[in-house]
C-alpha cells in the first residue's frame, strides 16, 4: 500500500468529488481545532485516490473516532489505507459515507469490502435531490412541479426580491434566520462558531455566498450556498414564519438555480432527502416535498459504514446512542464532532 500524506492543494482537489472533501473544507475543519488528516493512495507513483478525515476524541477514553464523509468507494484499497490510519491514531472505529450513488455501482463488478459494516448511525442522509443545471431556464421551469412554478411567479409578482451576497452583513442576517428556525422547529443545529468558520474560510476562496429574500426591506429567508468544481450546494438555511403566503423560499431556490447557471455549474445539490415513497407524516416531509418540486433527480447513495478496530468501545458507543436518558450526552458529543444529526434541514 503506497499511502502518503498530501500537502499540495491543486493535486488533492482534482481527485475529490464533494465540497465536504475539498481542501478548503478541510481548512475549515482545522480552524475548529479538529485534527485533520489528508491522504492519497498512489499506484506507480501516480495519485489515484484522495481523501481527508477528521479525528474526534471519545470522552472518558483514550480512543478516537475517525470520520470520512463524502469520500471514495469503500473497496479493499480504502480499507487497507484506513486500517493503517486507524491503528496509528488509536481509532475505535472510522465512519465513512461515500459520495457514491448506489446505481453507479450496479453492473460494474465493484464490491464493498466486507470489513466495512453497515452503520446503525448515519450522519448524512442516504438520499438526496440533485438538479441538472444544464437545460435552459425555460426548460428548468417546465420540469418543475406546477405548484412550484406558480409559487415562484407569485413571489415575483408580490414584490419579493432576492439578493445573492458575500458581505458579512448578509451572513449575520442568515445566522439570525438560521437560529430562529432551529429554535422554532426544535432541532439540534450547528453552533455559531461552526457557521462563522465555514463562512470565513470558504468566502476567502470565493466559494460561499448568502442568498436572501427580502419583502419591503425585511429579510424573510436566507440560504448559505457553496460551490465546488461543477456543483452548487445548499447545505443550510433559515426563515421567518411570517409572510408564508409570499412563497419567498421558493424564489430563493429559483434564484440559487439561476446563480448556479451563471457560474456555468452543472448540478445543484440540495444536501438531503427522504427515501422513496416518503411518508407525509414524517417530520422532514415538508423539506423533502419542497426540494422535490424543482424537478431534481432523486439520488440514493451507498450509505454509511463503520470500519471497526475496537469492538467493546464501538458497541458501548452504539449502545449509548440508543438510550433515551443519555441522548444529551450524545448531542454534546456530536456538537464536539461538529456533525449534524440530519442533513435534511433547510427552509421551505
Amino acid at each position: 500500500m503506497d499511502l502518503r500524506e498530501i500537502t499540495e492543494k491543486d493535486e488533492y482537489d482534482k481527485h475529490v468529488t464533494h465540497v465536504i472533501q475539498s481542501w478548503q473544507w478541510g481548512e475549515f475543519r482545522k480552524s475548529l481545532g479538529l485534527p485533520l488528516l489528508r491522504f492519497g493512495i498512489y499506484e506507480n507513483d501516480k495519485l489515484v485516490t484522495a481523501f481527508q478525515l477528521t479525528l474526534h476524541k471519545i470522552p472518558f477514553t483514550n480512543f478516537n473516532v475517525g470520520y470520512l464523509p463524502k469520500g471514495p468507494f469503500p473497496d479493499k484499497k480504502l480499507k487497507t489505507a484506513l486500517e493503517i490510519i486507524g491503528k496509528k491514531h488509536n481509532c475505535a472505529f472510522i465512519k465513512i459515507e461515500p459520495d457514491i450513488e448506489a446505481s453507479s455501482v450496479k453492473g460494474q463488478g465493484l464490491s464493498i469490502d466486507n470489513k466495512f459494516k453497515t452503520s446503525p448511525k448515519p450522519l448524512f442522509t442516504k438520499y438526496n435531490f440533485v438538479l441538472d443545471l444544464t437545460p435552459s431556464l425555460d426548460e428548468l421551469l417546465k420540469n418543475m412541479h406546477q405548484k412550484t412554478r406558480y409559487n415562484i411567479r407569485l413571489a415575483e409578482k408580490k414584490g419579493v426580491k432576492v439578493e445573492i451576497r458575500e458581505d458579512d452583513e448578509a451572513f449575520n442576517i442568515y445566522l439570525d434566520l438560521y437560529f430562529e428556525t432551529t429554535k422554532r422547529q426544535n432541532y439540534h443545529g450547528h453552533n455559531r462558531e461552526y457557521h462563522a468558520q465555514v463562512w470565513e474560510t470558504l468566502k476567502k476562496e470565493k466559494t460561499a455566498k448568502i442568498a436572501i429574500a427580502f419583502f419591503e426591506s425585511e429579510p424573510l429567508t436566507a440560504w448559505m450556498l457553496l460551490n465546488f468544481k461543477d456543483t452548487l450546494y445548499y447545505p443550510y438555511g433559515g426563515s421567518l414564519p411570517k409572510h408564508r403566503e409570499l412563497m419567498h423560499s421558493n424564489l430563493v431556490a429559483w434564484e440559487a438555480i439561476k446563480y448556479g447557471k451563471k457560474l456555468n455549474l452543472k448540478y445543484f445539490d440540495m444536501w438531503g432527502a427522504l427515501g422513496p415513497n416518503a411518508d407525509p407524516k414524517d417530520p422532514w416531509y415538508g423539506f423533502h416535498r419542497f426540494k422535490q418540486g424543482y424537478g431534481a433527480r432523486h439520488v440514493e447513495y451507498l450509505g454509511t459504514f463503520d470500519l471497526i478496530f475496537n469492538y467493546p468501545i464501538y458497541l458501548l458507543f452504539t449502545f449509548i446512542d440508543k438510550l433515551t436518558p443519555l441522548k444529551l450526552f450524545l448531542l454534546k458529543l456530536l456538537e464536539k464532532l461538529q456533525i449534524s444529526q440530519l442533513s435534511l434541514r433547510g427552509t421551505k
